[in-house]
């Protein structure tokens, strides 16, 4: 059974997540890249919207806007989370944000900002922009547009948004940093069990 969890997020409900959980969003999220984040941060431009327990959606979606006006969602793929790692304790900071979204793990800076704001990061798989697209019923509002279209906010309504896998959780855990870990201890134990049969073979050639 899918686990869905709707917004407005509450602390209590991201504080049960833990790295590893897999969950799909309905409600509304909204899409903001470096250049956004940098926009708000840097210039104190204040968001046109109130995110507090909202969830950010680092991507650059390719909208195009029908004969009526309105705007429908071409494919939204997820932008590398990693661009946000200077500007992401800042932005949930000011902001309230409950959930980031993106493609790939944040660093250091970033998790011990979620535990101390109480907020999660999930990865949502890459290569899937217009299946993707497909979950976001609505755009309701753009900002920022004079950014251009990848770097705009465009606030979406969205249903069984997913799969969203968490990378960062309330707790102070790391899904890629605990996963490097484990890698490179798996790296070593095989190099070693290498070695050990290279020295075998080796020692039976000389006899």
């Amino acid at each position: 059974m899918k686990r869905i969890l709707s917004t407005p997020l509450t602390e209590e409900v991201v504080e049960k997540l833990s790295i590893g959980d897999v969950f799909y969003l309905n409600g509304h999220i909204v899409t903001s890249r470096d250049m956004a984040h940098q926009h708000f941060l840097a210039k104190k431009n204040e968001i046109p919207a109130n995110l507090k327990n909202g969830a950010v959606f680092h991507a650059g979606p390719i909208v195009k806007q029908d004969e009526e006006g309105q705007y429908q969602m071409i494919s939204v793929g997820p932008t590398t989370s990693m661009r946000m790692e200077t500007l992401a304790k800042e932005f949930m900071e000011s902001t309230g944000i409950r959930l980031m979204v993106g493609k790939g793990g944040m660093g250091k800076r970033t998790t011990e900002a979620c535990q101390r704001n109480k907020v999660i990061h999930c990865m949502i798989p890459g290569g899937c922009a217009v299946s993707i697209a497909h979950q976001i019923v609505a755009i309701e509002k753009v900002e920022w547009l004079e950014l251009g279209m990848p770097e705009a906010l465009w606030f979406c309504r969205v249903e069984e948004l997913g799969p969203l896998v968490v990378t960062i959780d309330t707790k102070g855990n790391n899904l890629f940093a605990n996963n490097r870990i484990l890698y490179q201890k798996r790296k070593e134990e095989a190099l070693a069990n290498l070695k050990n049969q290279v020295r075998f073979l080796s020692n039976d050639y000389r006899r």
